[in-house]
């Protein structure tokens, strides 16, 4: 369901923003006190985050590409529609070749892929922001390591 509110862009500290009107996000559900929507500002898509502020309403951040797309500005009245924004957003991590090959020459294949799935993404993000080669090699090392002494609750890597 879609809620249409007008509001007046203002700046506070460094960032644009506009507060969302109590008697909408009280409709919405929160987690963690912010809640994901998506929208519409001067007839312009977005998706964004309200984020809690004690002692006031929800505040929606304005971003430069929403003022763009909205042909807006600071000090200038916008419509605002807004719902809640219910799609899961989860990022896959592909698994790095270095990984693989150390793992079929190790002959653990299997043995990561009994790893639990959240176990599994979590080694797959961590290598997947390294930057070298070196440091790649080096934390595949403790993967393979951790895997052939079956190791429990152990740090990622």
């Amino acid at each position: 369901m879609k809620h249409h509110f007008k509001a007046v862009i203002y700046k506070t500290g460094i960032n644009w923003a506009v507060d969302a009107p109590l008697e909408i996000t009280q409709k919405l559900t929160k987690e963690k006190g912010y809640i994901r929507i998506k929208g519409q500002i001067n007839g312009f898509d977005f998706k964004q985050t309200l984020v809690p502020v004690k002692n006031s309403p929800h505040r929606l951040f304005v971003n430069l590409i929403m003022m763009k797309g909205g042909q807006t500005a600071v000090g200038e009245t916008a419509v605002f529609a807004i719902e809640q924004n219910d799609e899961l957003v989860e990022k896959m991590y592909d698994m790095p070749e270095m990984l693989a090959a150390s793992l079929k020459t190790n002959q653990l294949e299997k043995e990561f892929d009994q790893l639990s799935a959240t176990r599994k993404k979590d080694i797959l993000k961590y290598l997947y922001y390294l930057k070298t080669a070196e440091t790649m090699q080096n934390n595949i090392d403790k993967v393979i390591v951790q895997l052939q002494q079956k190791a429990k609750q152990v740090r990622i890597p």
